[in-house]
């Protein structure tokens, strides 16, 4: 009997170190993934120990988004506690939003902006990817943070869920476009986000923890229960809105069109939600 129970656990044993280090790869790089977003999307720090990977970085982007709104709205908290007027408020939100991205989909609205203006078809992409900024470019960034101060100078009352549902909602639209459009270049600062994506997966993903933030904001404030759905169904239709219109002037994305989505999206729900919000 001893000698059998000491094979079991020596089967056991073995088992268990078959099995640990694959699952411990598959942990590290699930985890590494996270880091790699958050180093590739933010310009927020993380812990050196981190690991850093960029495989499958995209399916994170509404869970950053949600992180970048929840950052946001305590700073916008602060700021109120402290005194400061609506009015300003919202331009140091948007100022700071800019920050902890740096610029990044920004840019991607100016490249994208000055490549649409381009009527030749075949030119766009070469015009996009020229690093310098043209008028359209310029106008571009000019309106998108515009409507967001206008935007969120309105917003009255719950301005933090507001800024997460934007914000979340807005690289969810990135998602999508990633999985329903194809990519126009071989190469590019978003072509290896097709590369390792995975369809419906990552795109399910993201849409999980938008949607767990809209039922725990529902069950923790259930009055507001339709004014939510409503915020939940106005992101999930400008998000994907936002990326068929791009696809269809383009003929596809590129990783400014990506960023043009994420920018665009955010500012126009954020006028959406005034209505609800004021």
């Amino acid at each position: 009997m001893n000698n059998n129970l000491s094979k079991g656990n020596k089967n056991n044993k073995n088992l268990s170190e078959a099995i640990s280090p694959d699952w411990t790869a598959k942990w590290r790089g699930f985890v590494g993934s996270l880091g790699g977003a958050m180093i590739f999307y933010t310009c927020m720090p993380l812990p050196t120990a981190w690991p850093i990977q960029f495989d499958r970085i995209a399916r994170w982007c509404p869970l950053i988004g949600l992180i970048l709104g929840a950052s946001l709205g305590l700073l916008d908290g602060a700021l109120d506690w402290l005194g400061f007027p609506n009015l300003v408020r919202s331009i140091f939100i948007v100022a700071i939003a800019v920050g902890l991205t740096g610029g990044l989909h920004l840019d991607g609205v100016s490249d994208t902006a000055d490549g649409l203006a381009v009527t030749d078809p075949e030119r766009r992409l070469v015009v996009m990817k020229d690093s310098l900024t043209g008028a359209f470019g310029v106008m571009a960034i000019a309106l998108v943070l515009l409507l967001k101060f206008a935007a969120l100078s309105e917003l009255g009352s719950e301005r933090w869920f507001c800024l997460m549902m934007a914000m979340g909602w807005g690289r969810w639209g990135q998602v999508a476009a990633i999985a329903f459009y194809p990519y126009l270049r071989a190469e590019g600062k978003g072509a290896f986000h097709t590369e390792t994506f995975k369809f419906p997966q990552d795109l399910l993903f993201g849409l999980f923890f938008l949607l767990l933030f809209s039922l725990g904001f529902a069950f923790w404030q259930p009055q507001f229960w339709l004014l939510i759905l409503q915020s939940t169904l106005l992101g999930f239709a400008i998000a994907l809105l936002t990326g068929w219109w791009f696809a269809k002037r383009l003929g596809g994305h590129t990783g400014d069109s990506y960023g043009a989505i994420v920018e665009w999206t955010e500012a126009l729900i954020l006028c959406g939600l005034t209505v609800w919000f004021n």
